[in-house]
């Protein structure tokens, strides 16, 4: 069976609304998966906690920034980038109102002072750090 690739991913976040986020518990140190909204954008993936930074996989996310994205799947690892310069939280608000709609945002989102962003274009830390070690010039 090939292994699949983050532009297989990629190609599923472009059609999908919602993915499965997956996190380590920052107390139970177990993974932790969650159903959530999203917006891709080129090579980025933004997400909006619904609970702003007391959402309980932000915290997590806080802790260890590794996060597991799956789109009906197709699973990839990243790192996730937390956000609370509030232009740039602005910002992903104002793309998830785009792609959901207002209602719908202003219904299910209740705090607005964080985000998370992904690059899907790089790997995790950890993983690149090892590549690198590992390679032979």
């Amino acid at each position: 069976m090939a292994t699949p690739k983050k532009n297989d991913l990629k190609d599923r976040l472009g059609r999908y609304r919602q993915i499965t986020l997956s996190v380590i518990g920052r107390k139970s140190g177990r993974t932790i998966s969650v159903p959530v909204w999203f917006v891709f954008d080129g090579s980025q993936l933004y997400l909006l906690p619904v609970r702003g930074s007391a959402t309980q996989w932000y915290q997590n996310v806080l802790k260890n920034g590794a996060i597991w994205i799956d789109a009906r799947g197709m699973r990839g690892k990243f790192h996730a980038i937390p956000v609370s310069d509030a232009k740039i939280v602005k910002s992903v608000i104002e793309k998830f109102r785009e792609k959901y709609g207002v209602k719908d945002v202003k219904k299910y989102y209740s705090k607005f002072d964080v985000a998370v962003v992904v690059r899907l274009d790089r790997r995790p830390p950890r993983a690149r750090a090892a590549e690198s070690s590992t390679q032979v010039t």
